[in-house]
Formats: C-alpha cells, sequence, structure tokens
C-alpha cells in the first residue's frame, strides 16, 4: 500500500466517526452555510499574478515546514500581500491541519478559501462550507468519473467553486466535465513525490479553455511561473516556498511585487 493509498484508507474511517458525531443536519445550521461565496476562478481570471498561497504545517514528503505560524496571522499575511486565495490544509494526521484553521482564516479574510482535503464523502463538502470554504478540492486520482461527478456537482449545488487535480493524462480525460470550474495540475507525483513542471507543460494543451488552468506544487520561483504562463496557466499554486519562512505574508508579498515587474 503507497502513502496515497493508506491517506485514503484512514480518511473513509475518519469520516464514518465524524459523520457519526456530527450529522449533516447539524451542519447546516452552522451560520457559515448563509454566507455568499467568494470565486476563486473569477479571481484568478482577473488577476495578473494568480498566486493562491497555502497554509500547511507538515507533509509526508517534507516532515514538518513550520509549526510555529497561528493560522490567523497567515492568513491576514496572505490577504495584504495580495495573493488571489489561500489553500488551508484540513487533513489532521499527515499534514497537521484541521478544520479549525479553516473557520479562523475565514474569521480573518475575505478572500477565497480553499479547503485543501482528500474529500471521498459528499459529507466532507458539506463540512467545507459549514466551516467558511468557498472552494473544495477533488484529487481524481483517488476518485472515479462518477464520484466526481457526484462531489462536484454537490459543491456546485452549495455554491462551491470546484478545482479538479490531475496528475497524468489518463486522470484528465477521466475528469472533463461541466461541474468543474478549475483544472490543476501537480507536478508533484502522489505515489514518489517526484516533482516536474513538465507535468503542467504536457498536460496544459489537453484542457478545455472553458477551465481555469492551474498549477500546483514546486513552484518556488518567478522563472517558473514565466515558463507555465505560455502554456495558458493563470493560477499558480505555492505552499512550501511562503511557509517555510518566518513571516509567510512578507515571502508572498516579495514574490508577487517581483512578479508583478
Amino acid at each position: 500500500m503507497n502513502i496515497l493509498d493508506k491517506i485514503v484508507a484512514d480518511k473513509r474511517k475518519e469520516v464514518d466517526l465524524k459523520k457519526s458525531l456530527i450529522t449533516v443536519k447539524q451542519l447546516e445550521h452552522s451560520v457559515l452555510m448563509e454566507r455568499t461565496s467568494i470565486s476563486l476562478a473569477s479571481e484568478l481570471k482577473s488577476s495578473v499574478t494568480g498566486i493562491i498561497a497555502e497554509h500547511k504545517r507538515r507533509s509526508p514528503s517534507k516532515s514538518v515546514i513550520n509549526q510555529s505560524l497561528n493560522v490567523q496571522d497567515v492568513a491576514k499575511g496572505y490577504a495584504q500581500a495580495g495573493v488571489c486565495g489561500m489553500s488551508v490544509l484540513t487533513d489532521g494526521k499527515y499534514f497537521g491541519g484541521s478544520l479549525d484553521d479553516l473557520v479562523l482564516a475565514r474569521a480573518s479574510v475575505n478572500i477565497p478559501l480553499l479547503r485543501k482535503e482528500f474529500i471521498i464523502d459528499e459529507y466532507q463538502i458539506v463540512e467545507a462550507r459549514a466551516y467558511g470554504a468557498d472552494v473544495i478540492l477533488l484529487i481524481a486520482a483517488i476518485l472515479s468519473r462518477d464520484e466526481i461527478k457526484t462531489l462536484s456537482e454537490t459543491a456546485k449545488s452549495l455554491g462551491l467553486d470546484v478545482l479538479l487535480e490531475v496528475h497524468n493524462e489518463k486522470e484528465l480525460q477521466k475528469s472533463i466535465m461541466p461541474s468543474l470550474d478549475m483544472l490543476g495540475v501537480n507536478n508533484r507525483n502522489l505515489k514518489t513525490f517526484e516533482v516536474s513542471l513538465e507535468t503542467s507543460k504536457s498536460l496544459s494543451e489537453q484542457i478545455p479553455d472553458d477551465f481555469v488552468k492551474v498549477s500546483e506544487s514546486g513552484i518556488s520561483s518567478i522563472e517558473a511561473i514565466q515558463q507555465l504562463r505560455p502554456y495558458g496557466y493563470q493560477g499558480f499554486l505555492i505552499g512550501e516556498n511562503f511557509m517555510k519562512t518566518d513571516d509567510p505574508g512578507a515571502s508572498a508579498k516579495t514574490f508577487i511585487d517581483e512578479l508583478k515587474q
């Protein structure tokens, strides 16, 4: 069993437990369910930088990235830096995140928030909405086409944007459907954790223009973005590059200011 299989197996147990503790009806009573969400896809289309900055404490590939910061400060720093949106890891066991991180970020800023999670059940989408997310991530590597359709349509019915993540042509071809807003190409192989921007470049021509193209992982320099833009990418998800510093907001601002030049 590889690391992705282990994460999904643990996630199924976690979701089953959560369902027994907090029902969907209870989630639907959250005051945040009434909130008007902000479209990340729209923000990216009108942006000259396209930066989506991530809050991530640790990962299976890098171990500890930064455990000393609080999510409110990171969120405010990213918003002041001018990012298009913020990605918040909510997986606890492997990434050190939580739904509390999501709701605290929501309370701190008014920019699009992506719940970055291994979503396998409609329950998690209601949960995302109830805790203040504007966008959900679906990972094609762990879902069938029917599951992608069901989960993305559920998200759209709740007013959420959908970012669908792929790693190769096979995943891309099975995933294209109208209920997606953004197609993200992850440059990191989830099974080996190796990173290559060539993945984004090679898949770009196969992504229809109807979707906003997002490149994820391994983007640590202005040069990387300059390489990817000619391939039609409008969004760039950056995690470790900012989070490994003492002040991710200041790091993001320096990066964005340089990108605008």
